[in-house]
């Protein structure tokens, strides 16, 4: 007799597994038990009984979302009026004497706080790129890996850094930037200490200097060394403006994608942010070396850089390419949702009506996004064996009145926006569009409390 499940997710409109062969099971159903997906099936095969069973009639289910970039502590400074119009170099330092006065607080609850935000857009799965330390600021990663652990995600924090302060030559200001000595001693404290390489995971440490434009060369090939040494994911920002390349070009001499070969960082072990700015010769090599990039179109629109994430060359090449939501103020909506819908219309401006559809930016937010942070089999499908992380899409009567033919395509071009439920590891985030989490009220309040003393300090 075979065992009951956890949880069964039954009686789905359809269920979309994003695995290899792209299979779609209308009426179909997912069974997860101990955290992880122990069957799959179509609705004349026979589910197995469970504790607990969601009825999904009418919905689309798809694999979790997962977030390839991110900056929690970022929602501190949303839509933040002295910055928000601003390119990226102008923001950056406008803000970063703002930042300087973050601590493990403040970590923790924007951590909490955009965690809860991104299971809400049906992510169970993200990366964070955090980069600042603040002298006084303590141990922020650690922080916001307790939040993590807390609302439940599937968590990929990096331990990020900068370098080179306004006094030699970069934006921030010396208040929160350290020495490569620091930086590479922390690495290695927080990937002993937190990072867990086991399968189903709910918790692996990435390396992740901020850019080539603010640490030093020298940091860019010990971390990826050390990252070899530790077997440990690459991360940074590469190729995202214009006054990066103008940057690379003067202080290197040679533009970004070469600065990165040059440092080691041209490797599988590393994805990177935005990458809007390649050239054709660049897309090849990034792609043959198994470089991931993550995708990110609304902040890409919003700070106005004037180009689009050559996904299909990219994918062509070689590269893997998932979604990201990147942080504030170059985007102050934590919804993967709205990146995927955000990169189907950009995939069709950039390529034509038919060079993107619902089902390619479907898997860029499942299988690529599992692809870029090293998880494929484990995250971004629905197979057997894969982590029970999954999202039920509720079709709005009145959004959805007359999409009668295609859930899929529907879900991206009707709506909804928002998951009706949200399961990580079997365990039930959010239920009819609401988080579970028990004292939102309170980490609210506190959160706003610590974005008014950040914003009205003015630190710097």
């Amino acid at each position: 007799m075979s065992r009951t499940a956890d949880l069964l997710v039954r009686n789905a409109a359809l269920v979309a597994t994003c695995d290899g062969a792209g299979r779609e099971l209308p009426g179909g159903w997912v069974a997860v038990t101990d955290g992880l997906i122990t069957a799959v099936g179509a609705a004349a095969e026979p589910a197995p009984e469970a504790a607990r069973t969601i009825d999904a009639a009418g919905c689309l289910v798809t694999p979790g979302l997962v977030n390839t970039h991110h900056h929690l502590y970022q929602n501190l400074t949303r839509a933040f009026a002295p910055a928000v119009n601003g390119t990226l170099f102008e923001w950056l330092t406008r803000l970063y004497p703002v930042w300087a006065g973050i601590d493990e607080e403040a970590s923790y609850l924007a951590a909490w706080v955009g965690l809860a935000e991104l299971a809400l857009g049906g992510c169970t799965s993200t990366a964070d790129h955090l980069y600042i330390a603040p002298r006084a600021g303590g141990d922020l990663w650690a922080a916001e890996i307790a939040a993590a652990r807390e609302v439940g995600l599937r968590f990929h924090p990096t331990r990020g850094s900068m370098t080179v302060s306004r006094k030699d030559g970069g934006l921030p200001p010396d208040s929160v930037v350290q020495d490569d000595d620091a930086v590479l001693a922390d690495s290695e404290r927080l990937v002993a200490a937190f990072h867990d390489p086991s399968p189903a995971s709910m918790l692996r440490v990435a390396l992740a200097p901020c850019s080539p434009f603010s640490v030093s060369p020298a940091l860019m090939t010990a971390t990826a060394e050390l990252a070899e040494r530790l077997d440990v994911r690459l991360h940074t920002h590469l190729a995202e403006d214009l006054d990066e390349d103008g940057y690379c070009l003067e202080r290197f001499g040679r533009r970004p994608v070469d600065q990165f070969a040059e440092v080691g960082w041209l490797t599988s072990r590393a994805w990177v942010a935005h990458c809007i700015y390649p050239d054709v010769s660049e897309i090849a090599r990034l792609g043959a070396a198994g470089v991931g990039v993550a995708h990110c179109p609304s902040s890409n629109m919003i700070l106005g850089n004037g180009r689009i994430c050559p996904v299909r060359d990219l994918h062509a090449a070689g590269a893997a390419v998932g979604l990201g939501c990147d942080g504030s103020s170059s985007n102050d909506m934590a919804s993967l949702w709205l990146e995927a819908r955000t990169a189907l219309l950009l995939g069709k401006m950039r390529g034509g009506a038919a060079a993107a559809t619902a089902r390619d930016v479907l898997n860029l937010a499942t299988r690529g996004g599992a692809a870029c942070l090293g998880r494929m089999g484990e995250i971004g499908e629905l197979t057997v064996g894969a982590c029970g992380d999954l999202v039920v899409w509720a079709a709005d009567p009145i959004a959805h009145a007359g999409a009668c033919t295609d859930p899929v395509e529907a879900w991206l071009r009707c709506g909804p926006g928002r998951a009706r439920e949200t399961v990580v590891a079997g365990r039930v985030l959010v239920e009819d569009g609401t988080q579970l989490l028990a004292g939102i009220d309170d980490v609210l309040a506190r959160h706003r409390a610590v974005a008014v003393r950040l914003q009205n300090a003015q630190v710097g």
